[in-house]
């Protein structure tokens, strides 16, 4: 007999008769109707040329072929269950392995302190890779496998095969030296385009929302520093006169470091949606979809959205 002529489901049949010693029970084990298990059985004796099972008084006895046959049989089963048709775990609590992320320097303020804080809990083996790339380059880190996962503000990750997940929304507030000569515990419009202000221009991509907010209602800051990261903001305020617009989030983890006041801005303030992204690739990887549930879990709960979380594809993958 040829390799190709195998087929499980016979395979099956056989061990279902084996188990039962009955044709009729064997069937009801694996779900076929007495018919279709007869059927089979002469299939599975015309392959092995042997009767395999006789009727006896004791039912459907094995021939010596097929106690020859029984216990392979089994084996075979048993691998292809355990190997192949149980769906994969993941195990946080034992696994060891790296996750990579794509975050800005602000993601990595509002994101890693409480996601390695309860990774310490529950996966004390898993650690975290950050890298900063351009949107392109992203893309094709996740696509080749290089990113798990894209988390914050990542308005490009829209191609098709990319899913995201809202986590909160967010938006702006205006920091200042805590004792600042002439703002303060509110600020005004005059004071916002008099005062000097810092600008931090990352390849972190929420900065441009209130750049094009201040650039469509015509208001000009005096802007005296421009900055490419986010790190020295709280140092570079809390010693001068500066002010800086950034996400509310960071400015109030820069007010709990240094003598630094939040402020709530004078004019329109974006809403902008932070997110999870991945790859289709990843979508139903046991450990991706364990570590995507567990930032689900943390950044809802501590800024719920109004409305229900949603995922979404550019395309309708099956979810």
């Amino acid at each position: 007999m040829n390799i190709k002529d195998i087929d499980l489901n016979l395979l099956k049949v056989f061990d279902a008769i084996q188990t039962t010693k009955s044709v009729s029970e064997g069937a009801a084990l694996i779900g076929l109707s007495q018919p279709a298990m007869s059927f089979a059985l002469s299939k599975l004796r015309r392959q092995f040329n042997d009767q395999l099972f006789v009727r006896t008084a004791k039912g459907m006895t094995p021939t010596a072929r097929a106690m020859e046959l029984a216990d392979p049989v089994s084996r075979i089963l048993e691998t292809v269950n355990r190997e192949l048709l149980q769906e994969a775990e993941f195990d946080p609590a034992r696994a060891e392995r790296t996750f990579t992320f794509s975050m800005s320097d602000i993601g990595e303020m509002v994101f890693l302190p409480k996601l390695l804080k309860r990774l310490l809990q529950v996966a004390p083996g898993v650690s975290i890779k950050t890298l900063v790339m351009p949107p392109a380059r992203l893309e094709r880190a996740m696509e080749e496998g290089e990113v798990d996962l894209a988390l914050g503000y990542f308005p490009d990750l829209v191609k098709n095969g990319f899913y995201q997940q809202r986590l909160f929304r967010h938006n702006f507030a205006t920091i200042a030296r805590a004792d600042h000569p002439v703002i303060g515990d509110s600020l005004s419009l005059e004071q916002f385009i008099e005062v000097p202000h810092a600008i931090v221009t990352p390849q972190a991509r929420s900065q441009e929302i209130f750049h094009r907010m201040l650039a469509k209602q015509g208001i000009k800051r005096n802007i005296v520093l421009t900055i490419p990261h986010f790190m020295s903001v709280p140092f570079i305020v809390s010693t001068s006169d500066l002010i800086v617009t950034l996400p509310r989030a960071v400015g109030t983890s820069f007010a709990q470091l240094a003598n630094i006041k939040v402020l709530e801005p004078p004019l329109e303030n974006p809403v902008f949606v932070l997110k999870q992204h991945w790859h289709v690739r990843f979508h139903k990887d046991p450990a991706n979809r364990w570590m995507r549930s567990l930032i689900y879990e943390l950044f809802h709960e501590e800024f719920p959205l109004e409305d229900d979380s949603e995922i979404s594809s550019p395309e309708p993958w099956e979810l």
